[in-house]
């Protein structure tokens, strides 16, 4: 259970951790450092730029290693952060529990932990994320008030071994439990997706419309990414457009796909809102604030392994046609490209 939640408003040079062991000493003033899982997604550069800024406004400095993916290399990549005189690391996780080794080492060498995004159960970690069991009931919710309330469903799933998989999937079975129980929704594909990648997600859904000759009616993807695979299978089979997708991130390529009518929604999770206020707690937190006196913090402890962290989240905004001019005016994406290729006058966002 999670017993608050934050609504914030919006506001690099990155390092390996092999770049770092030939850099010089990291400079007076607090190291703030960050391992990245990966850059596959495009949020994650909104996620740094957003970070390194309030860093660095703060006098502080800025590190990171990305993990390109790699369990093993994020490991190697936080060992390193920490030689190399790190006060504070915030860590998107690749294998939340991989991870937790390197997550004891830091707290044995007194480092100051960060599970940015991506849950790590570590006790002395604090958890800075949206709340991921509640974009999930956002996707369940629209795709219920939007797009169908009933016929056969297909769960495109993120990697099974990222536990926001878990919390979007719980999030998404507390809204439509109730049509599945009554017999109105048939879960006829579910499947995780290895890497949350988008061209495994296209063949999770091909696969799908295979086995079930293409009878789906709806589509709960958990990200953006996989729904733009996710869409191409559907297109393939004539089918996209006619077919409500989910998905989550406000990737631009997604919103351009809500104005076109190929995705119902993207949950917009305003990353550069999540960055900000996760650099604001590292600034704290390497001033020597603790992290049950981090503002708006309170206790979570969801995880599967059930253990209580500090935690703050923060709360989404589903994106569908209707208020596309929430992400053009709040300026995190042109209209320009929310707008390309949609017919003229058949969206208000557009017009």
């Amino acid at each position: 259970m999670y017993r608050k939640f934050l609504t914030l408003a919006a506001g690099a040079v990155a390092l390996t951790a092999a770049s770092l062991s030939t850099s010089p000493a990291m400079a007076a003033g607090k190291n703030i450092c960050v391992s990245w899982k990966t850059f596959q997604e495009e949020r994650w550069k909104t996620d740094e730029a957003a970070i390194k800024a309030v860093v660095e406004a703060a006098g502080n400095k800025y590190f990171s290693a990305d993990a390109q993916g790699s369990a093993a290399k994020q490991q190697a990549d936080i060992e390193g952060l920490i030689t190399q005189g790190c006060n504070v690391i915030l860590v998107v996780a690749f294998d939340s529990d991989a991870i937790l080794p390197a997550f004891q080492a830091a707290a044995d060498a007194g480092v100051k932990m960060i599970s940015y995004d991506v849950l790590v159960e570590h006790p002395d970690a604090l958890y800075v994320t949206f709340d991921n069991v509640g974009v999930g009931r956002l996707m369940a919710s629209t795709m219920l008030e939007k797009g169908r309330q009933d016929g056969n469903f297909a769960f495109i799933k993120g990697d099974k071994g990222d536990p926001n998989a878990t919390f979007l999937f719980q999030g998404i079975m507390e809204v439509l439990k109730p049509n599945i129980d009554a017999g109105k929704i048939k879960n006829v594909c579910e499947t995780f997706t290895d890497g949350w990648k988008p061209d495994a997600a296209q063949k999770n859904m091909e696969q799908c419309l295979t086995s079930v000759n293409n009878k789906v009616d709806a589509v709960i993807s958990e990200n953006d990414g996989m729904a733009g695979g996710v869409v191409a299978a559907l297109e393939a089979q004539g089918l996209a457009g006619t077919v409500p997708v989910t998905g989550q991130d406000g990737d631009k390529a997604a919103l351009n796909r809500v104005a076109l009518g190929t995705q119902l929604v993207s949950v917009w999770k305003d990353s550069r809102v999540l960055g900000k206020a996760a650099a604001e707690f590292a600034n704290m937190i390497a001033d020597g604030k603790a992290n049950t006196d981090i503002p708006n913090v309170g206790k979570f402890n969801s995880g599967a392994k059930g253990v209580e962290v500090n935690a703050v989240l923060i709360a989404p905004n589903p994106i569908t046609k209707g208020n596309l001019n929430d992400v053009i005016d709040g300026g995190w994406v042109t209209k320009a490209e929310v707008c390309a290729g949609v017919a003229a006058g058949s969206v208000a966002a557009c017009n």
